[in-house]
């Protein structure tokens, strides 16, 4: 897509009546009944818009620049654009998405570690202008490729765990950081602040704390060079808690009111992804096949008379399409079982495993479920996150897992007078009301995503 266009392009189920998101995944389960039981998502908008307004109430002089790596869906960059984020890309792909929806180059930072030369060249062509850096390798290539660049320089974050190693390896070290200035003033490129990289997985309000005070000291070195130090970028790590949010709205501002207080002119700008979109998503998949093993038995030899049975589940989908995320070691929350239950029913040890037959295809290593048939559906909540990019290989017919999406009423009203520029959400987004108990295909919610 390259602009707004004058017709609207995305159908949103909205919700009245009573309906809930519950009924939509009856709606489609029942749908698909008779035909493939093809997983597929529903969505939201209304959790993406609530998520704003949480960050604006407890984050208000932090602007956000959305992660588009975390979930590109068209649909989410529209409604996000609508609330006034900024949006932060690692490749072509997601700076061309993002332009295609009229975002102004101003409002996009090309971040990335290792960018190749024909997509720097990409963004010096399109205007965008503010590139993140840190290696004298990287800053040698924005030099010769991008010399109207403005760079962050990325600076490595303490660990915000014992377990969370990947923290230490991006960014340069804060002894490193005024040889890097320095060879980029003498390349004639302009730094214009500083990015943290922090964890997805950071749990720790400390942590940004520790950035911010190391970033003062990259802003005093960098003034000395004689850089016009302007930009506090504190990085991602927020889970989407409200809690979470107050806590690091505390050490973070406090520190900020001591580091870069309002007469600095100082913009502090962070980058939430699944903050946004995880709980947003909602991920339903069937049950294709099911085998019995000993319990604790890797083999699989058949349970003794006496040994409690384990199962293990093979779905529809697997880490190679919507739970990718599982590949970075992110812990996959069991599912619920969409059926109905009674309450003294056995459970049992379970596994659940994607399509591939391959040993990396596990999705959840054990939780406790009652005993599954195939064509069962399983259904996994918060599941927005790194969940709808390309699939890593194609184990089913279909390319890419559909996404239904839906709005209430209320939220769709509340959007509209939250919205810092609502009008493109307006303009392309196409409501059709969605009816219960209908399982025809014409009522589906949207096209797929």
């Amino acid at each position: 897509m390259k602009g707004i266009a004058d017709e609207p392009q995305y159908s949103v189920g909205l919700l009245e009546a009573g309906a809930t998101l519950g009924d939509v995944i009856d709606n489609h389960i029942c749908e698909q009944t008779l035909s493939e039981k093809s997983a597929f998502f529903v969505a939201d908008l209304g959790v993406i818009m609530r998520q704003h307004v949480r960050w604006r109430t407890h984050m208000a002089q932090i602007r956000p620049y959305y992660a588009v790596r975390c979930n590109s869906s068209p649909t989410v960059i529209e409604v996000l654009a609508a609330l006034g984020t900024g949006f932060i890309c690692t490749n072509k792909s997601e700076l061309e998405l993002v332009q295609g929806h009229g975002i102004p180059s101003e409002d996009i930072i090309y971040g990335g570690v290792c960018k190749q030369v024909s997509q720097i060249k990409y963004a010096a062509k399109n205007g965008i202008d503010l590139l993140v850096c840190d290696n004298e390798a990287e800053l040698r290539k924005i030099s010769r490729c991008h010399p109207n660049a403005k760079l962050l320089l990325q600076v490595s974050t303490e660990a915000s765990s014992q377990d969370d190693e990947m923290s230490m390896t991006f960014g340069c070290s804060l002894k490193d950081c005024r040889h890097l200035l320095e060879r980029a003033k003498e390349l004639g490129v302009q730094v214009v602040g500083v990015r943290s990289h922090i964890s997805s997985s950071c749990e720790v309000d400390q942590v940004y704390v520790h950035a911010i005070s190391d970033a003062r000291c990259v802003f005093d070195m960098g003034e000395e060079i004689g850089f016009d130090m302007k930009i506090l970028d504190i990085g991602g790590g927020f889970a989407g808690t409200e809690t979470q949010l107050e806590l690091i709205n505390s050490a973070v501002m406090s520190m900020v009111d001591l580091y870069f207080p309002p007469s600095t002119g100082v913009s502090i700008i962070a980058e939430p992804g699944s903050f946004f979109v995880s709980s947003a998503f909602t991920l339903a998949v069937n049950v294709i096949s099911k085998e019995v093993v000993a319990r604790d038995c890797h083999a699989h030899d058949d349970p003794s008379p006496n040994e409690e049975p384990e199962f293990q589940y093979y779905m529809n989908e697997g880490v190679y399409g919507s739970f990718a995320s599982k590949l970075s070691e992110t812990l996959i929350a069991a599912p619920s079982v969409h059926k109905k239950s009674t309450l003294d029913s056995s459970v049992f040890s379970s596994s659940l495993w994607g399509p591939s037959g391959d040993d990396l295809d596990q999705v959840v290593e054990h939780c406790l479920l009652p005993e599954l048939n195939i064509g069962d559906w399983l259904i996994f909540t918060k599941a927005g996150a790194y969940s709808l990019g390309q699939p890593l290989c194609i184990t089913t017919d279909s390319p890419s897992t559909p996404v239904y999406y839906v709005i209430s009423s209320r939220d769709w009203f509340e959007m509209q007078d939250t919205g810092v520029s609502h009008e493109a959400t307006l303009k392309n987004f196409s409501l059709v009301p969605y009816f219960l108990n209908s399982c025809q295909t014409e009522a589906a919610l949207s096209v797929p995503a």
